[in-house]
């Protein structure tokens, strides 16, 4: 029978319970049992598509095309497996699905309650993940904080399945902040128990509390009081302290016996896990043995979540290259012409992520042109690949009023314009080009090299293409199309193929990063801006 562990966070929203979900599916997985993770969110909207990063940070897409919550970005990272639409729930897609039903008489007349309609939505969508995978443990988190008026529905739920699948097939776990007072040296630890408290008061009582908190705790009374005062055995209070990298979390946890004292919760008979791999990728990261400095050129650079992904790739391969990758945050509307060689001086490798509106488009477009005069490493991603294809259309190919039809409809040049089918007339949520698509590569190109592969399925979100009409002038002024959909009508990527690394990929590539298996892509990126800054200092050396 599925094993069902539920996530809540206490005191404070921020802590972490998203990582220390996904800490515990990897080390669950380490011990040979099949996981699955979920996110339930208590937000109306129907999925974080329309929000602004500044609200909710990144967009997560899965391969099925469902955008979702950054911390699904952790799952996948730490568990490495695909998550789907039945990954993340939201009180508006609820509420959508009940209301939908009660349209179509799914009810019989029935008066529609939150309890049992709006909960029995929650306990299906819970159940289906775990039937769909066929996953021993399914881990779900609920966002939000205990004691919030919008998460009562699924606090409601979970207590409904703890329940229906009876205490030996259900686990809670409570992610709570232990704050240190530095006026008296001392973490306290009534917080924690008024938040376990505010639990209990809804019918749930934790199996186990993770204590989060920056300072070590090293008084043991803490451990005894809050075992003692909310009644959970000794063994299971756990701290979860900050660490320097975020991959360390599994093995501080599993320090305390995390996993093993959760296997022995729901009584799961399994064999040690086996951290070696990623206790050497944690001595790896430790140790590196140079460092380079990558621009990333955005417009939501104040909100470093907006491109969590993209940061955690361009760890990634920062690991495997064995060097810190130091990350300099431009916004791009501080980039004009009189500013540009400047603030761009000095970095071994630019990038230009996602982004949607035309808010400090012409940055980016300086930023393409220092990166393309300069022959510095750039790698630009879906409105990056749009930026790279606008900037060359200008500066190269002599179409000096060439932009996409997003930032300028009365445009004459559009080299970049509307997906077919696509237009401003349709509703903005969930019509995006989402989830995996195949491209084709082009032999004797940067991406060959990188991917190694001739045929590859990367994850898309995005409403504006290449423009056709223009192929041939781009290309016949030096511009390479590497890439293209199977049936040849979609340009995938772009590049400058005389160049070490310039390319430019409408699709995203970051969701597929993994921290022990690291993009093929942001690889090769990494590895360009590596050698550049050897050619850098080699030259700087020959001057003196």
């Amino acid at each position: 029978m599925t094993k069902y562990i539920f996530v809540t966070g206490g005191v404070v929203s921020g802590l972490g319970k998203g990582i220390t979900a996904a800490s515990l599916g990897r080390l669950l997985k380490m011990r040979g049992l099949k996981v699955a993770a979920q996110k339930l969110d208590p937000y109306i909207n129907v999925d974080p598509g329309t929000m602004s990063p500044y609200q909710h940070g990144e967009v997560y897409v899965t391969e099925d095309g469902a955008e979702t919550d950054l911390d699904l970005g952790h799952y996948e990272r730490f568990i490495d497996e695909d998550l789907n639409k039945y990954s993340n729930l939201t009180t508006g897609k609820v509420y959508w699905n009940v209301i939908n039903k009660e349209r179509r008489g799914e009810y019989l007349g029935s008066t529609v309650q939150v309890i049992p309609h709006i909960t029995n939505e929650i306990k299906e969508f819970i159940y289906r993940v775990g039937r769909q995978t066929g996953a021993d443990v399914v881990i779900t988190e609920i966002g939000g904080t205990i004691g919030d008026i919008e998460s009562q529905p699924f606090i409601e739920a979970v207590r409904q399945i703890s329940l229906e699948v009876g205490r030996g097939n259900s686990l809670f776990i409570h992610v709570t902040l232990v704050p240190y007072l530095n006026s008296s040296h001392e973490h306290k630890s009534k917080p924690t128990q008024h938040s376990v408290r505010e639990l209990q008061g809804m019918g749930i009582k934790p199996d186990i509390i993770v204590l989060r908190s920056n300072e070590p705790i090293t008084d043991e009374d803490i451990f005894r009081k809050i075992a003692l005062f909310c009644n959970v055995k000794p063994d299971c209070v756990i701290e979860n302290r900050t660490v320097d990298c975020l991959y360390e979390v599994p093995l501080m946890l599993e320090k305390a016996d995390f996993s093993g004292i959760v296997c022995r919760e729901l009584g799961l008979n399994t064999p040690e896990p086996d951290l070696k791999e990623w206790t050497d990728m944690i001595e790896r990261i430790k140790k590196p043995a140079g460092s380079v400095t990558i621009g990333l050129v955005g417009k939501y650079t104040q909100l470093h979540d907006a491109y969590l992904s993209v940061v955690e790739a361009l760890r990634h391969a920062g690991y495997a290259h064995q060097v810190n990758v130091a990350i300099q945050w431009i916004d791009s509307k501080t980039l004009e012409p009189e500013t540009v060689s400047t603030i761009l001086a000095g970095l071994d490798g630019i990038i230009v992520p996602g982004g949607f509106g035309d808010r400090g488009i012409e940055g980016m477009i300086l930023a393409a042109k220092y990166a393309r005069e300069h022959r510095i490493p750039y790698f630009g991603i879906c409105l990056g690949m749009q930026i790279a294809v606008i900037e060359f259309a200008r500066n190269v190919a002599g179409i000096p009023d060439a932009n996409s039809g997003e930032f300028d409809e009365l445009c004459k040049n559009k080299v970049i314009d509307f997906m077919p089918g696509q237009s401003d007339e349709i509703d903005k949520g969930g019509t995006l080009r989402l989830g995996a698509y195949v491209c084709e590569i082009k032999p004797g190109t940067t991406m060959e090299r990188c991917y190694g592969a001739g045929s590859i399925s990367e994850r898309h979100r995005h409403r504006y293409e290449f423009n056709n009409d223009y192929r041939k002038l781009l290309t016949d002024a030096g511009l390479t199309i590497s890439g293209l959909s199977p049936d040849g009508r979609l340009v995938e990527t772009v590049e400058l193929s005389d160049r070490p690394f310039f390319v430019g990929v409408q699709y995203h590539p970051e969701f597929k990063s993994r921290p022990n298996k690291p993009h093929p892509l942001f690889k090769g990126f990494i590895g360009a801006a590596i050698q550049f800054e050897k050619e850098k200092n080699s030259m700087a050396a020959n001057a003196y």
